[in-house]
């Protein structure tokens, strides 16, 4: 029995902010309810890191482990232990001395622990920042195409217009950039920032070279540019020695705000994300400060501050580790390579040497595969894929302007299984093999 109210308050979608009938707000939504309505179907679709080191009981002994820390390093008492963790927290974050360290022992990026602000996830930390740069109708924010979608709806609920830079097989064409960021400021608009994933790219999977990556520096000095630099997949190259220095590592003129994530290397449950900003800002009297001092501002009015709880987590596992991820995150590693590998290799016995128009690129790490076929991927192939062939995957239109026509793919082998990748290509390839005969 239902009850109605003819006198019920009522919203037409065009009374509410703009963003909202926005199609790239309901991208995850939307496949996180197609994973939903077909449980039994394998994913090669979710980003999420590997569920195979998890274990219920490393959360307690994680908080313990920094509780001690703050009782026999920093000589707290027990009372003020007690209050850090259950009272309301300082807006920047409890442990940024802690991520300071992590970031000078994992990646040669020496930073003030004050230009650090600890997130809810880094997607709170990507809105801090547009936010922050909004200032006017005028302010446009560049991207790589194809673009991580919560960046893109980040964007669209600060109201900050994207504008899309060609990739290419470096990460990001740089002619390209200059050329949008010419014509941009020739209509009157003004390029606050661009957005660039350097390693292993959601959802793209490519990186740039060392040389690439000065370059894009020196492009950005030049053409006066923040640089918004993301790296959740940095620590999961096929073969360590292939890490490549952040751009913030090789920043020297504070023109990169580093957006960072524990997500995928200690605990995507926890939601602490942070950001790195120590650009100067000075007020109208010239008195100077950081930049990681005013989205404290936007983030006391949004989240107040990130859970003490899960930041003690993510502190007791950096701790138990002497502040490095790198060693923490080798059983999982391996996996990424195996997994990686696996599904390169599958494709290729599939689909060899391109046979059908099917191509995939072959990312030197990280989580993800784009494979080109010849037709457009939509969402309602997507759906058919669950429900006739049980293999879900996630269609690359979401990742650029909405209504693009797209003919890819992309696959995640983060969370799957051998025996899963093995099943998921095949139906993957039994679906591609109908899709094409139904195309004559």
């Amino acid at each position: 029995m239902s009850l109605t109210w003819p006198d019920q308050l009522e919203f037409e979608l065009g009374e509410l902010a703009p963003a909202l009938a926005d199609p790239v707000l309901n991208s995850m939504n939307f496949l996180n309810e197609i994973a939903g309505r077909y449980p039994g179907a394998i994913s090669l679709a979710a980003g999420r890191p590997a569920e195979h080191t998890f274990d219920v009981g490393a959360i307690e002994r994680h908080v313990q482990r920094f509780c001690r820390y703050l009782r026999e390093e920093r000589g707290w008492d027990e009372a003020r232990v007690c209050r850090l963790l259950f009272q309301y927290g300082r807006t920047k974050g409890i442990i940024t001395e802690l991520i300071a360290r992590n970031l000078e022992l994992d990646e040669q990026l020496s930073v003030d622990h004050e230009a650090i602000v600890v997130t809810v996830g880094c997607q709170e930390a990507m809105y801090l920042v547009l936010r922050a740069l909004r200032a006017d109708p005028s302010d446009v924010l560049f991207t790589v195409a194809p673009t991580y979608v919560g960046l893109t709806g980040a964007a669209r609920l600060a109201e900050l217009p994207v504008w899309p830079v060609e990739g290419g097989a470096d990460g990001i064409d740089l002619a390209d950039l200059t050329s949008k960021l010419g014509q941009a400021r020739s209509a009157g608009l003004r390029p606050r920032a661009l957005y660039v994933m350097p390693d292993f790219a959601n959802p793209s999977g490519l990186s740039m070279s060392l040389a690439h990556r000065r370059r894009l520096l020196e492009v950005a000095a030049g053409e006066n540019l923040l640089l918004l630099e993301d790296n959740p997949y940095g620590l999961f190259p096929q073969e360590l020695s292939d890490r490549q220095p952040t751009l913030k590592a090789l920043d020297q003129r504070r023109q990169v705000v580093y957006l960072g994530s524990f997500a995928k290397s200690a605990l995507p449950g926890a939601r602490v994300g942070y950001l790195v900003a120590d650009q100067v800002v000075r007020d109208r009297n010239g008195n100077a400060g950081l930049f990681a001092d005013e989205l404290a501002k936007v983030k006391s009015m949004l989240t107040v501050n990130t859970s003490p709880i899960s930041q003690a987590v993510v502190a007791g596992k950096l701790l138990e580790h002497d502040g490095s991820l790198i060693p923490a995150t080798a059983a999982d590693r391996g996996v990424y390579r195996d997994n990686l590998r696996r599904v390169l290799a599958g494709l290729q016995r599939r689909f060899p040497d391109g046979a059908h128009g099917v191509r995939a690129n072959a990312p030197a790490g990280g989580f993800f595969v784009v494979v080109t076929v010849p037709f457009p991927v939509d969402d309602a192939l997507l759906e058919r894929s669950a429900a006739d062939y049980g293999v879900l995957w996630t269609p690359m239109h979401h990742f650029y302007d909405a209504g693009q026509a797209v003919n890819s793919l992309r696959l995640s082998c983060s969370v799957v299984t051998a025996e899963q990748i093995e099943l998921g290509l095949d139906r993957l390839a039994a679906l591609i093999h109908d899709r094409l005969e139904e195309a004559g």
